[in-house]
């Protein structure tokens, strides 16, 4: 039998369903692949991968798409992990660089300064380095773990560690919608044996209850152990429930308005 074949994001937030999948029953069964968000799109779109938990503006690209987990990245405020950062405050923003590690955050943003800032600057998509370019008034979109060293703690909307102000684009989702936001979700395109899927949820789910031993490994080189926890026990939401669903749904009408 071939193994599934798993692409799941190499951030600190996918960390608790890597542990779960690689201490459950269907290790054997899985060779999984550690990507940034973009490239597990592009694998599960290419049919590289079998599942692939990618960023939920990539679902409609992903032939006979089946989310098909009860878990995601999702966040109910402030995430810390997906920021736009500038030098000015947001109606003197001319130019926003767009991270090219997801299609979601890209698209949040547009969907944030349209709809909520009624903001129309130009948006140019980056390269790697992009983050040295944030200058003036061109600001920048950066997600992942390394946007932990620019992003000003406790709050995030203040002076980061460059003197930049973050605008956390999970929090300001939720100022203009008042629902949480969902990244990523677990997306087959294929049809899965209902028993591996119902295995897959379980593996998701004890990886979940596991947070200690799954950062027992975590080298604390971006943020401390102590920063971690309390980042995937209180700043990300995994479960996929109604209100994320709804979230999700209203997401894709908004983004309807804009090329991919």
């Amino acid at each position: 039998m071939e193994k599934i074949r798993i692409s799941a994001v190499s951030y600190l937030n996918s960390l608790p369903f890597v542990y779960g999948l690689n201490h459950s029953t269907l290790k054997d069964e899985c060779a999984i692949s550690l990507d940034i968000p973009s490239v597990c799109a592009e694998k599960l779109i290419s049919g590289k991968v079998d599942v692939g938990l990618i960023p939920v503006a990539a679902i409609p690209q992903v032939a006979n798409a089946h989310i098909i987990s009860d878990y995601c990245i999702g966040a109910k405020g402030k995430v810390k992990t997906v920021c736009l950062f500038s030098e000015v405050p947001l109606n003197e923003i001319k130019t926003i660089l767009l991270d090219y590690q997801s299609r979601t955050s890209v698209m949040l943003v547009k969907i944030l300064a349209r709809e909520f800032w009624k903001i129309n600057p130009d948006f140019v998509n980056a390269e790697v380095g992009f983050e040295q370019s944030i200058k003036g008034v061109t600001a920048a979109v950066i997600i992942g773990d390394r946007a932990f060293s620019l992003t000003p703690d406790p709050s995030p909307e203040g002076e980061g560690s460059r003197g930049l102000l973050a605008y956390d684009l999970a929090e300001e989702w939720r100022k203009f919608t008042g629902l949480p936001f969902v990244f990523a979700c677990w997306v087959a395109n294929k049809e899965l044996p209902a028993e591996f899927i119902s295995e897959f949820n379980n593996a998701l789910k004890n990886g979940l209850n596991n947070i200690d031993k799954t950062l027992e490994g975590f080298p604390p080189t971006v943020v401390s152990n102590a920063e971690a926890k309390k980042y995937l026990t209180q700043d990300i939401s995994y479960t996929f429930d109604s209100e994320k669903k709804k979230a999700l749904e209203l997401f894709n009408e908004l983004a309807k308005n804009f090329s991919r």
